[in-house]
């Protein structure tokens, strides 16, 4: 995105900490925003004070930049708004809700720092252009030579990851959780359905929180029963989600189904992974997690199919470790996402 001036001149530490901050209060809705990405922004005004902030909650609900700036001007400090830093680039096409780029025009804003760009191959670059065109001046932080402004681009982008991989491939983002004990077991002990800590049990309730669809096997139905829900953490009001069940044998009993529908799922049953996997892209899932036992793991992860791996290895304390897939993230701090996401 060089055609963009690098606004050397922005001070970075004041950028840096109001996408810094865009950032954290977006995580808190990932997993609520489907078939949208999550998205954070922040409104300073021409000395770096915060304005007023917005994120985007659920779909169809304001997105991050026009709830930012409907706080703005109902606190009556809109027309103090200078810079707009947002976690994604602003939309300029018309969907459920109006352009964020004709929000922030109808702003006195006068620059725009952006953590990622829009994924979207039809879209993308349109909101940057639109705005510099405008006149504003347009940022993306992965073009500031600070570095933690660097890193934050990095956080963006991954905070889109999902998002992005549905709207390039149409296939949703796929998060494996896998708990071992001190020997790489992965089975509990007989009369039990778990192993770890207390916070390893908090992180895999986060991550069921963060999906839009859990994928499990017949053997883990049948062997535990789990219910699979959101306990631990504070569920989204109102989020459906799609339990996956793959059963070639139809082994699953009518009743376990009965009760996951009753527990608020939709469930399907498929006959193999790529169709199961196919089958949640088309119906929008940005990100699956896969919570199964030890053949169907091994098979998501030995077939290349997984994204991010998330490991938990039984311990004093529970030793967890992120694997991600994709090369561009490998700078990224693992304890960033998602264990330091917060209530």
């Amino acid at each position: 995105m060089g055609i963009y001036p690098a606004a050397e001149n922005l001070n970075a530490a004041v950028v840096t900490a109001a996408l810094a901050r865009a950032i954290e209060g977006a995580v808190r809705f990932a997993g609520a925003t489907s078939p949208n990405p999550p998205v954070g922004c922040v409104l300073l005004d021409a000395a770096g004070v915060v304005l007023a902030e917005g994120f985007h909650r659920k779909a169809g609900a304001p997105h991050a930049e026009a709830a930012a700036i409907a706080e703005a001007r109902a606190a009556g400090l809109v027309s103090r708004v200078h810079t707009v830093v947002v976690t994604l680039e602003p939309c300029n096409h018309h969907g459920r809700t109006p352009p964020c780029a004709d929000a922030i025009l109808a702003t006195p804003a006068r620059r725009v720092v952006i953590g990622a760009p829009d994924p979207n191959p039809g879209v993308t670059g349109g909101g940057a252009a639109r705005l510099a065109a405008a006149g504003l001046l347009v940022t993306f932080a992965g073009a500031m030579a600070d570095e933690r402004a660097r890193q934050l681009a990095l956080l963006s982008s991954r905070l889109i990851a999902p998002f992005a991989k549905q709207t390039v491939t149409g296939l949703p983002w796929v998060t494996v959780k896998q708990a071992v004990d001190a020997d790489g077991n992965m089975v509990p002990p007989a009369g039990a359905k778990t192993f770890t800590s207390p916070a390893s049990l908090t992180l895999a309730h986060r991550l069921r929180r963060r999906a839009d669809a859990i994928l499990t096997g017949s053997g883990t139905i049948l062997a535990d029963h789990p219910e699979l829900t959101v306990r631990r953490v504070p569920d989204f009001a109102g989020k459906q989600r799609v339990l996956a069940i793959l059963d070639r044998r139809g082994r699953v009993p009518a009743d376990y189904i009965a009760a996951a529908e009753a527990r608020g799922f939709s469930v399907v049953i498929s006959e193999n992974l790529t169709d199961s996997l196919q089958m949640l892209g088309e119906r929008g899932v940005l990100e699956v997690l896969v919570e199964a036992g030890p053949s169907l793991t091994s098979s998501v992860l030995e077939n290349g199919l997984w994204d991010e791996h998330v490991h938990i290895r039984k311990g004093d304390p529970d030793r967890v470790r992120i694997f991600r897939r994709a090369n561009e993230f490998d700078d990224l701090n693992e304890a960033i996402f998602p264990p330091g996401e917060q209530e």
